[in-house]
């Protein structure tokens, strides 16, 4: 079974997802980043673009950021904060 972290992607107007997973994919100035559970700390300026999350059970689930953003990942615990998106 795979190692699961947490993650927040919010939007200065709503939460969008809040829970914990087993991988994320944003895209990120220079290409695409995935992050799984006991990635390095890191902190990345986001572009718009397709935010993927498979979730503990398994399930992928997309999410369309339509805004710049950033994400900062750190302790198993990834923190998304985007100017705009759509579930």
């Amino acid at each position: 079974m795979a190692a699961i972290f947490h993650v927040n992607i919010s939007t200065p107007d709503k939460l969008i997802f809040d829970g914990n997973i087993r991988s994320l994919v944003a895209p990120a100035q220079k290409g695409y980043l995935g992050i799984l559970a006991n990635h390095a700390p890191i902190i990345a300026a986001l572009v718009p673009g397709k935010i993927s999350i498979r979730d503990v059970s398994g399930e992928t689930r997309a999410f369309n950021s339509t805004g710049n953003g950033f994400m900062e990942v750190s302790k198993n615990n990834a923190i998304l904060v985007l100017d705009s998106a759509e579930s």
